[in-house]
């Protein structure tokens, strides 16, 4: 880079790298990857940098953050298909919906959404969830839209801040922050957000009733699911054993070597292959066809998230390169600022361009170099700081969102009905994520 490279200069190329960024994946309809790609090579040849530094770099960005969260991408998206396939997220709903009882029908549809939504993906979630979401709607008598935003919300609340989905795991990544400790409490604070969702759409969704389209089921769809306690467990052991990780501290001496060991296994990633192979208990017999495709599935799926997050993952090196955020650091006031950057980042990235994981992405990329003047260079400044992202990146879901279409279609929802419920429920959980985090700082920092 220039040595008289000017921070106005900098910034300009920095926000024309991002309105780059936005303008491919909205308007062309341009992948992620390559518009993150892209706006690599424009943010890094626009700073001055030589073609042969920003590819060097670039490599270095890929790698670093394949490197720490490629196998926990594998894994978990592994772990999601595998409970999808056997049927074990239809029998924790089932079970969740039958404990609550008839008339707590929607919040037994959103606590179904948050369970089901800490290994799958919200919009996987909610097209496997959709027909059970249909069959109590009716079956209650409630509104069609209360039942669909209350379930849509579910999911959404923990897919924002929760690895091992892409963006906070990736965020999470190229931060520093604790894998373990951000699943456990990103997991606490996402439970408000779900509340907040599942009242607004009661309030918001109770004077638009709308028709109901019966779903039908295969003959065979209800045969031979797991029991329930076998359906829980992929889940619950991997998250109990994070936790044994996250909140127990010992010193690695010849009396307690042993039980360090045996905590070891609350690695992320050794937590997640446990929960996989608990999975296999979910069905009595499994083909060697069938299994092998299952596993194709889950890298395909998991390396188009991979590409995502590594591209992401260079464009940080880029921003880094640039030294922006140390120009940024002495030119402007951001030691008042605090978690209400990383938050509001995020929360224009998302409106702008719609994805949550590369919004998140983008803003933690910026964020890095700019920890030290927000007063979050430590390890709990920057959990928190991947907990605003995660706040951020919830709104604004609206038409350029995918996941939005994808709650529109499944359910039957007019446009004008999801901006007024939906929409406005993501608004909601949001400014509570981060109202959430933002108390959690004063206790914690």
């Amino acid at each position: 880079m220039a040595p008289d490279t000017s921070f106005v200069y900098l910034l300009a190329c920095l926000l024309a790298g991002i309105a780059l960024i936005v303008l491919l994946t909205t308007r062309f309809k341009v992948p992620a990857a390559f518009a993150l790609i892209i706006g690599c090579f424009f943010v890094g040849i626009g700073a001055h940098l030589s073609l042969t530094e920003v590819v060097t770099i670039m490599k270095d960005g890929f790698g670093n953050i394949v490197k720490s969260l490629g196998l926990i991408i594998l894994l978990g998206t592994t772990l999601g298909i595998l409970l999808e396939y056997t049927g074990s997220t239809s029998v924790m709903a089932a079970y969740i919906l039958k404990k609550l009882g008839e008339k707590r029908t929607v919040w037994g549809i959103s606590i179904t959404g948050f369970v089901v939504g800490l290994p799958i993906f919200c919009d996987s979630g909610y097209i496997v969830l959709s027909g059970l979401n249909k069959t109590l709607a009716k079956k209650a008598g409630i509104s069609i839209v209360i039942m669909s935003v209350s379930l849509a919300t579910g999911l959404y609340s923990v897919h924002c801040m929760v690895p091992p989905h892409p963006g906070s795991a990736a965020a999470a990544g190229i931060i520093g922050a604790d894998i373990g400790k951000l699943i456990l409490i990103g997991a606490l604070v996402a439970i408000p957000a779900m509340i907040v969702g599942n009242i607004w759409a009661g309030y918001a969704g109770k004077n638009i009733p709308l028709p109901i389209v019966e779903e039908e089921i295969a003959p065979d769809a209800r045969q031979h699911l797991p029991s329930v306690i076998q359906s829980f467990l992929p889940i619950i052991v991997p998250i109990a054993l994070i936790a044994l990780k996250a909140f127990v501290t010992l010193e690695a001496t010849p009396d307690n070597a042993w039980l360090t060991s045996l905590l070891s296994i609350g690695d992320p990633v050794i937590a997640l292959i446990i929960g996989i192979l608990l999975t296999f208990f979910c069905r009595k017999s499994w083909k060697k066809a069938e299994l092998g495709h299952l596993l194709q599935d889950s890298a395909e799926k998991a390396g188009g998230i991979l590409v995502i997050i590594g591209a992401g993952g260079a464009f940080g090196a880029i921003l880094a390169a640039t030294k922006i955020g140390t120009h940024l650091s002495q030119s402007l006031a951001l030691d008042s600022l605090g978690l209400f950057f990383p938050f509001l980042l995020t929360f224009m990235l998302k409106t702008a361009q719609g994805s949550s994981t590369v919004a998140i992405i983008t803003a933690a990329s910026i964020v890095l170099p700019l920890l030290p003047v927000l007063g979050l260079d430590n390890e709990t400044g920057k959990l928190l700081c991947v907990l605003a992202m995660g706040a951020g990146s919830m709104m604004i879901s609206h038409a350029n969102d995918a996941y939005f279409w994808v709650i529109a279609k499944f359910s039957g929802l007019d446009m004008r009905t999801m901006l007024r419920v939906y929409t406005v429920a993501s608004i909601l959980m949001g400014v509570t994520s981060f109202a959430m985090v933002y108390i959690l700082s004063k206790f914690i920092s």
